[in-house]
């Protein structure tokens, strides 16, 4: 089995609990309902929010996926980070064993906050993933994160 990993940081303006709340805690509400295109619904297979939760994640429309379960490996709360994997689904893409991601939103001086995020992509064999789809993933997580800060911004009083 291969590895890559990859590390990448995203600023915004939100405080770091108002983020991890509405990002984390209530994304599989708040996603579908703000990038529908992307997500269309998140299902609990098993668990109740904790490790060891399992999620079908269905895309939407705009996305080339159909789905992905994804189990949830790490919590907390008080410190803004969650862990968490992609272990089954066609997002896979045939040549990856899991995709594990470890999330933490940290405070950022200007009272906004920064999210860190270490991406781990564990390959069949010897199978090769491109610069173009870990790119791809990036732009993703990205444009998902930035798109919850907007909504936070026109809903000051949501969460």
């Amino acid at each position: 089995m291969g590895f890559i990993s990859y590390d990448m940081e995203i600023s915004c303006s939100i405080s770091p609990a108002k983020m991890f709340k509405a990002f984390v805690l209530d994304a599989d509400n708040l996603i579908p309902k703000i990038l529908p295109q992307a997500i269309k619904c998140v299902e609990v297979l098993q668990g109740h929010g904790g490790p060891g939760t399992i999620k079908l994640v269905t895309f939407g429309e705009g996305s080339q996926f159909k789905s992905v379960k994804h189990r949830v490996d790490g919590i907390d709360k008080e410190n803004f980070t969650y862990s968490y994997s992609k272990i089954e689904g066609d997002a896979l893409m045939g040549i990856l064993e899991s995709i594990s991601y470890e999330l933490k939103i940290e405070a950022s001086p200007d009272g906004g906050s920064i999210c860190k995020n270490t991406s781990k992509y564990h390959t069949k064999g010897d199978a090769q993933i491109t610069e173009e789809q870990i790119k791809s993933g990036k732009e993703k997580a990205s444009g998902m994160f930035k798109a919850v800060e907007a909504y936070l911004l026109a809903n000051p009083d949501a969460y």
